[in-house]
């Protein structure tokens, strides 16, 4: 008796790495004792919320009493509060936004589920630059399309423009982009991206219809370097930008994000109304109550930069010790660096022997290298320097 779709059945026959790894965590957990296992598997926070969130849910307690404290609101997110948010948008991606023009979701992923619902039919075809967020090719299939990798420049990872232009089609409805990028941490140049928006534009007008870029910017606040991170929707006449508050307030659990949507777009309305829409019947109705009230208070808080700074400084020291050869991530919180062997399956069996827990490259599509995140105390990070090098040196 068939009791899930096939399409599902080869969904959990190729589980994530990431899952399988954080699994296999639990176990040696168990076996060795927490402190004994380096777990760099799972870009899961692990610094709590700044002291703005604390002071925010006292004032939620206190009136949480009151008819509809809690209740519904417009499936788009409170009114006042996408004003607010259409306001530190503006200022941060360089464009006039209004607040209808923002879209409040359950968290980024559910932003990315809403807006591929409301823009693909079946055949439509997502273009990613590669290594990626695995789950956007499920994110793709939700909605009937189907998601198209683009290797990036190898160890750099910056985007490969010539292989992007190449890859256009007439089946072509969008580019999923995200910087800084998980897994490699490098941040998209203003060079790069205006580029990419003149790709775009003649593929546009080559096959007559509109191409989105979505922008997907959870990371947005770990930039280390101070680099420039251009707005996507001054540079796309036809951007998107979706985001979440999990990482910079540490709210991964109260699942809040956002859609923001270029001004320059056509009769925008008809975009908004078909993403409020979606927001409502694939079920997630509005984004959580108690996170959108946390925000309205919370919206320039963010946690300590420099403790991430100095937490990527410690990890660049471990893996250089070890001889790991990589490119300094930018942004976000994660290494991707290469493989000291060429199958890096066999580097990942390697720590785990030694029991430091990693993700393989293959599971973000791009083999040969291994992504670390570095969202751990730095103890951790220091004291798994001999267990990674015992690793390298076994290979050798």
């Amino acid at each position: 008796m068939q009791l899930i779709s096939d399409e599902i059945k080869g969904y959990l026959s190729n589980a994530s790495w990431i899952r399988k790894m954080f699994e296999a965590g639990i176990e040696l957990k168990k076996q060795y004792g927490e402190k004994n296992v380096y777990d760099f598997s799972l870009g899961n926070p692990d610094l709590p919320p700044p002291p703005e969130v604390k002071a925010a849910l006292g004032k939620i307690t206190r009136r949480a009493n009151k008819p509809f404290s809690i209740g519904y609101m417009p499936n788009a997110g409170y009114p006042e509060l996408r004003e607010k948010l259409a306001a530190h948008l503006s200022r941060e991606q360089n464009v006039e936004l209004p607040g209808s023009n923002i879209v409040m979701t359950c968290g980024a992923a559910g932003g990315i589920n809403v807006f591929f619902r409301a823009v693909l039919t079946q055949g439509d075809e997502v273009l990613c630059p590669a290594p990626y967020f695995v789950e956007y090719g499920f994110y793709a299939a939700n909605s009937g399309g189907k998601l198209v990798p683009v290797p990036s420049k190898d160890f750099t990872f910056e985007l490969d423009l010539d292989r992007i232009e190449k890859s256009f089609t007439p089946n072509t409805r969008a580019i999923i982009i995200n910087t800084p990028n998980n897994p490699t941490g490098q941040i998209y140049s203003r060079e790069e991206l205006t580029r990419l928006a003149e790709i775009i534009a003649a593929a546009e007008k080559k096959f007559g219809h509109v191409i989105y870029v979505v922008s997907d910017e959870p990371y947005r606040f770990l930039n280390f370097d101070g680099v420039e991170l251009p707005g996507a929707l001054e540079i796309f006449p036809h951007g998107v930008v979706i985001g979440s508050y999990s990482k910079n307030l540490s709210l991964a659990g109260e699942r809040l994000g956002y859609i923001a949507v270029s001004p320059q777009i056509e009769n925008v309305g008809e975009l908004m109304a078909g993403l409020i829409l979606c927001n409502r019947i694939l079920g997630f109705v509005n984004a959580p109550a108690i996170a959108q009230q946390i925000l309205m208070e919370c919206m320039d808080a963010q946690v300590d930069l420099e403790i991430y700074r100095e937490r990527r400084a410690a990890m660049a020291d471990v893996l250089t010790d070890a001889g790991i050869e990589f490119t300094m991530p930018r942004g976000a919180f994660y290494f991707f660096p290469k493989s000291p062997v060429a199958d890096e399956a066999a580097f990942i069996q390697a720590l785990v022997e030694e029991r430091v827990l990693a993700v393989p490259g293959r599971g973000f599509g791009c083999p040969g290298y291994a992504r670390f995140a570095f969202c751990v105390d730095t103890k951790v990070i220091e004291g798994a320097r001999q267990s990674i090098k015992n690793a390298v040196k076994k290979l050798k």
